[in-house]
């Protein structure tokens, strides 16, 4: 049996995305090992797409919590990673398997583990990859991009909209997408919108509003689905249609959220809207190809049921200003 690499990070698709500079280090660290990445199902093709690991070990739990058992066959791993968080319930998950060695950050919690200090105001990128770097490892912050999935795009060329998010508190407005919607189909841009899983009425809003000049949404039922320049994809794409989708977009725009990690992993231009978290420290790479709009101001609650302030000090002129000055964003 091939030595084993078992990699903690049970979270969601942009936890994933952010993670992948830090599992190629691993990759490039341990080429003779079979890296298992312990993660929710529904990672596993991107998780393959990263080219950094050979096996997706399910695991999750509600919210952001640490998985309660691994179900994790055979021999213990010679090297186990601690990408979750910084323990110690994540330490002692890992701890439980009795792994050869344990590449953690270091809690009070756990003193055994003789990792760096956990830094809360650091990006998420450079967070793991620091980590990484502390045990000998060198690893690259940068190194996000994926390649384009081989199918081809069910709308290419059109301006990727998406208005959900895992919590409210960075859910903009329905009425304000719907409001972007209509400016940018105003200058002859055709429009997708997507969602996922449970987020149909949301996307049943936003096109309620955006096929009607006023934005009144109290009248009549609206077009079909796809009335040429506006189109709806419901419950949530399977990975290879939605990475083609993104992958061969003119722009995504969405708020702070896995799709946004994906526009960047596929180099799409992109407008991100941030609210309770500075983009300091899940935003995009410096550079003119991603734009994040947000107002300064005390740290949120990323996880709260409302909009959070800062997020609603961003209108939709500023979505549609940054979107049409873009260097990268073709005119139609």
């Amino acid at each position: 049996m091939r030595p084993r690499v078992l990699v903690l990070r049970a979270l969601g698709l942009g936890d994933l995305l952010a993670g992948i500079p830090a599992l190629r280090a691993l990759r490039r660290a341990f080429p003779a090992y079979e890296i298992v990445l312990a993660a929710p199902e529904q990672l596993a093709a991107p998780a393959a797409a990263s080219g950094a690991v050979d096996r997706l070990l399910p695991a999750s739990a509600p919210g952001r919590a640490v998985p309660a058992r691994l179900d994790w066959p055979g021999p213990s791993p010679d090297v186990a990673v601690d990408l979750h968080g910084n323990g110690p319930p994540s330490h002692r998950l890992l701890q439980r398997l009795r792994p050869g060695r344990l590449l953690a950050f270091a809690h009070p919690g756990t003193p055994e583990i003789a990792g760096p200090a956990w830094t809360a105001d650091e990006h998420e990128r450079v967070r793991w990859c620091r980590l990484l770097e502390w045990y000998g490892i060198p690893a690259d912050p940068g190194d996000v991009r994926l390649p384009a999935p081989g199918v081809p795009s069910a709308a290419p060329g059109a301006v990727v909209v998406h208005p959900g998010a895992d919590s409210g508190a960075r859910r903009w407005p329905a009425e304000r997408y719907a409001a972007v919607v209509r400016g940018l189909r105003r200058r002859g841009h055709r429009v997708v919108l997507t969602g996922g899983p449970g987020e149909d009425a949301l996307l049943d809003r936003v096109l309620a509003v955006a096929r009607r000049p006023d934005g009144d949404a109290s009248g009549p039922p609206g077009a079909a689905d796809d009335d040429g320049g506006l189109r709806a994809f419901r419950g949530g794409l399977p990975f290879d249609r939605l990475g083609a989708l993104l992958a061969q977009a003119t722009a995504v725009v969405s708020g702070d959220t896995g799709i946004a990690h994906l526009a960047v992993a596929y180099g799409t231009p992109s407008v991100t809207l941030f609210g309770p978290v500075s983009p300091r420290l899940w935003g995009p790479p410096p550079g003119t190809r991603h734009v994040a709009l947000w107002h300064p101001g005390p740290p949120g609650d990323p996880h709260g049921q409302e909009p959070d302030p800062q997020l609603l000090r961003i209108g939709p002129e500023d979505v549609l200003k940054a979107l049409l000055d873009h260097p990268e964003v073709p005119r139609p």
